[in-house]
C-alpha cells in the first residue's frame, strides 16, 4: 500500500515537473525562410512553354523574411539578403512585402510593391476559416500542430503553429490561429514559410510600427487596380495576382 502511494506521489511530481518546464513566449523575432518552387510554378503557369523555359530556371528561389512582434502588435519585413543569379528568367515576385499587424485593432497596414507601384494597403485582419487536425511536427524547437485553412474563400493554405509562443501571428498576413506559424505553406502558390530560428529574449519592439509610404488602398481597391494591369497578360497575369492577395 505505502510502494503505491509513494508511486502515485512519483508520478504526481515528475508531471508537475514536465508541466513547470513548459515555457510561454510573449515576445519574440523569428527568421523565415521562404522557398518558391519555381519549375513547378511556371509549369503550371505556363505549361506550353515550360520545356523552352527550364534550363533558365531555377528549381527553387529562397529569401528570408524577419517577424518581430508581441500579442498585440508585429511587423514582418524583408530580412538578409541572397545574391540572386544574373543568368536566371526568374524575378523574386512580392518579396520586398512590409506587413504590420495591430492584433487588439483588427487592423493591418501593408506596403506592397507591385511592379512601379508601391500601395499602402490599410484593411482589417485577414478573416481565415482554420480547422485544427492531430497532425505534429518539430519547427525551429517548438512542437507545432499543422492547421488548414481557406483564404479569401479561395485560396488554401496549410500552417503549422505552436501555443508556446502566445502571438496569433504568421508569415506575411496570415493570423489567426492561438499561437504563433512557424510554417506555412500555399500550395497554389508553389510557396512555404518556415522558421530556422527563434529569438525569445533582448527582442527590440522599436521597428514594430506600421510603413507610411506608398498609395493608399484596401485589399480589395488593390487588387482591381493591379487585375487592370494583369488582364493584358492573360491566363499567366491572373494567376500571378494570387501573390499580392496575402
Amino acid at each position: 500500500m505505502k510502494r503505491s502511494f509513494f508511486l502515485l506521489i512519483a508520478i504526481f511530481l515528475i508531471h508537475s515537473l514536465i508541466h513547470a518546464q513548459t515555457l510561454f513566449y510573449n515576445t519574440i523575432k523569428v527568421e523565415f525562410e521562404k522557398t518558391v518552387y519555381v519549375q513547378q510554378m511556371y509549369k503550371e503557369l505556363v505549361p506550353e512553354y515550360f520545356d523552352n523555359y527550364k534550363a533558365n530556371l531555377p528549381a527553387t528561389s529562397t529569401s528570408y523574411f524577419d517577424f518581430i512582434g508581441d500579442s498585440s502588435k508585429s511587423i514582418f519585413k524583408p530580412g538578409r539578403e541572397v545574391p540572386v543569379s544574373t543568368r536566371s528568367w526568374y524575378s523574386p515576385i512580392a518579396d520586398k512585402n512590409v506587413v504590420y499587424s495591430d492584433y487588439k485593432g483588427d487592423r493591418v497596414v501593408a506596403q506592397k510593391p507591385v511592379y512601379e507601384e508601391t500601395f499602402l494597403v490599410e484593411d482589417s485582419l485577414a478573416k481565415i476559416k482554420w480547422k485544427i487536425t492531430a497532425d505534429t511536427r518539430e519547427i525551429a524547437g517548438f512542437e507545432c500542430r499543422k492547421a488548414v485553412g481557406i483564404l479569401n474563400d479561395s485560396i488554401g493554405v496549410f500552417a503549422f503553429y505552436t501555443d508556446n509562443i502566445l502571438i496569433p501571428g504568421g508569415p506575411e498576413s496570415i493570423q489567426g490561429l492561438p499561437g504563433m506559424i512557424l510554417g506555412m505553406g500555399i500550395p497554389r502558390l508553389h510557396t512555404t514559410w518556415f522558421a530556422t530560428k527563434v529569438e525569445v529574449s533582448g527582442v527590440n519592439m522599436n521597428s514594430v510600427v506600421p510603413a507610411a509610404k506608398g498609395k493608399k488602398a484596401t485589399y480589395k481597391t488593390m487588387m482591381e487596380a493591379i487585375n487592370k494591369v494583369a488582364n493584358r497578360w492573360g491566363d499567366y497575369g491572373k494567376k500571378m495576382l494570387l501573390n499580392f492577395a496575402i
